[in-house]
């Protein structure tokens, strides 16, 4: 319990992550260095009440590489394909899913907006995006009243809703549609309501600060990073 109460790291050590993280699991990485970057999040999680969350990120990804590794050099016909589109988009995309789901789930606005406001960061980037990290839990609530509402009236979303495309969009896509329009601008003129457009100094009563933990975070993100940046640039000159 109290590693799940003191594991809290500041905003701006998550989007760090996050961005790293992002750029690096799309280039061609050594194994040791995508290794640790991914485990990160794996820390994260499961140090935060996500525990099966990052078991299951972290056997979704074991089971992508050990098929990278293992299995596609014997695969042929369309089994290689299935597998190759599996194994490369979970182990290249799921790790910047769930820091995205970590660094969401566990930011609040206001420590976002002190944390970024600490850095001086300019106010038309601090609006839209603090509005986006109460948008997305939102529009989630949202589609899943939508789906027990459709459940109710005999129209899950399944196989069977798929046989009648049409009804599908009527009873689903368009409520999410015309929700997560009417939750953009409701969220929108919260914001401004709360004085976020303001261009006086703000005071905060929650109080972010950069904490060993950060700084141990951020070094092996760029620590790893700066291994990737030094083999690329030794492999250009070289060639």
């Amino acid at each position: 319990m109290g590693l799940e109460l003191n594991f809290n790291l500041d905003p701006r050590t998550k989007i760090i992550i996050l961005v790293v993280l992002s750029f690096m699991v799309f280039n061609d990485v050594s194994l040791y260095i995508s290794g640790i970057l991914v485990l990160i999040p794996f820390i994260c999680l499961f140090f935060t009440n996500h525990k099966k969350s990052a078991w299951l990120y972290i056997a979704v990804y074991l089971l992508a590489k050990y098929i990278q590794i293992f299995i596609l050099p014997t695969a042929t016909g369309l089994m290689a394909i299935i597998l190759i589109t599996f194994s490369y988009t979970a182990s290249r995309m799921l790790p910047i899913l769930m820091m995205g789901y970590y660094t969401i789930t566990t930011t609040k606005v206001s420590e976002f907006i002190a944390s970024m406001e600490k850095s001086n960061i300019p106010r038309y980037v601090i609006i839209p995006v603090s509005v986006v990290f109460r948008y997305i839990p939102s529009v989630y609530e949202e589609i899943k009243s939508i789906t027990n509402a459709m459940k109710m009236r005999g129209f899950g979303l399944n196989i069977k809703s798929l046989k009648n495309p049409l009804k599908l969009i009527e009873f689903y896509m368009i409520p999410i549609l015309i929700s997560a329009v009417k939750t953009a601008d409701e969220l929108s003129a919260a914001s401004l309501t709360r004085g976020l457009s303001n261009p006086e100094p703000r005071t905060h009563l929650l109080q972010v600060k950069l904490t060993k933990l950060d700084y141990s975070l951020i070094a092996i993100t760029f620590i790893g990073f700066g291994i990737y940046a030094y083999g690329f640039l030794r492999g250009v000159l070289i060639a």
